[in-house]
């Protein structure tokens, strides 16, 4: 098989093209070899390469940045999504597209369910929700993978700020009420190759399981690591943000269950995974 994945440069694309194996070809392309804003770019490189999949993790990711700077947001997350989705249309490949938790607005009390109502309030939720749809009303056989709180051994994340940060300070304070799930890039790359091999097509929400807020997940990163770091809980408002995030974006991972596939491990088991990787 096949599998061709864009924003190969970043956080889990790269992640991705590491996970390739003798029965899974993986051919990556970062901005450079493959700008899908452009439409007639996507057409010709997907008919190239004729991949059985394409995993989609290309994005505009800057949150706050997008507050400001929605055309290109929209032209990135939402535009280019439809370009691919089209190509791949054409070679009647399989289209699978990284979403976020931030297509929720966060008032919930129970996990998402896959098919709840999104009401995304940053333009980076919508840009993304954009791009859902784009999807929905024109592919042909398409997965949506909604995740949350990535982090992994490439690229900025908030581990590794963390880590950093315990090399410069005693203390730190870190968000109490802003609740969701922690994925290691490592776990969520393998369930993606494993999901696009299937034809069980829809909407999924995948991330480690459990749940924590950023302040436990801090805590959890200084104890798991070794590292000494005095934590002290505060709240959103104490650090303002451009763009709003979701207090609460836990996802049900209901269409895993319903479809037989293999769930993420525990947050905290991807945590310790990761940073037994980093130390090696």
């Amino acid at each position: 098989m096949t599998l061709l994945v864009t924003g190969a440069n970043g956080q889990l694309g790269q992640e991705l093209v590491r996970l390739g194996n003798d029965s899974v070809n993986i051919i990556g392309y970062g901005r450079e070899h493959l700008d899908f804003t452009s439409l007639s770019q996507c057409r010709e490189t997907v008919a190239a390469v004729r991949p059985d999949a394409i995993i989609h993790t290309g994005a505009y990711t800057a949150v706050d940045k997008a507050e400001s700077d929605s055309d290109e947001a929209y032209r990135v997350n939402a535009i280019g999504t439809r370009n691919l989705t089209l190509a791949a249309n054409e070679i009647g490949a399989k289209l699978c597209y990284l979403s976020t938790d931030y297509v929720f607005d966060g008032t919930a009390s129970q996990p998402y369910n896959e098919y709840d109502n999104t009401n995304p309030q940053s333009v980076y939720g919508k840009s993304k929700r954009a791009g859902e749809v784009l999807l929905q009303s024109i592919g042909h056989r398409y997965f949506i993978v909604r995740t949350s709180w990535v982090y992994g051994n490439y690229g900025n994340n908030f581990v590794k700020t963390m880590m950093k940060l315990a090399t410069e300070r005693d203390s730190i304070s870190v968000v109490h009420d802003q609740v969701g799930s922690p994925t290691y890039t490592y776990d969520l790359g393998r369930f993606l190759i494993e999901l696009v091999q299937t034809e069980a097509y829809g909407i999924y929400h995948a991330s480690n399981t459990g749940t924590c807020t950023w302040y436990e997940f801090a805590q959890a990163i200084f104890q798991e690591s070794g590292l000494s770091m005095q934590v002290e809980p505060c709240t959103t408002e104490q650090f303002p943000r451009p763009a709003p995030r979701p207090a609460y974006s836990v996802l049900d991972h209901s269409a895993i269950r319903q479809n037989g596939l293999q769930d993420l491990r525990p947050w905290r088991e991807g945590l310790r995974a990761f940073l037994k990787e980093m130390s090696i």
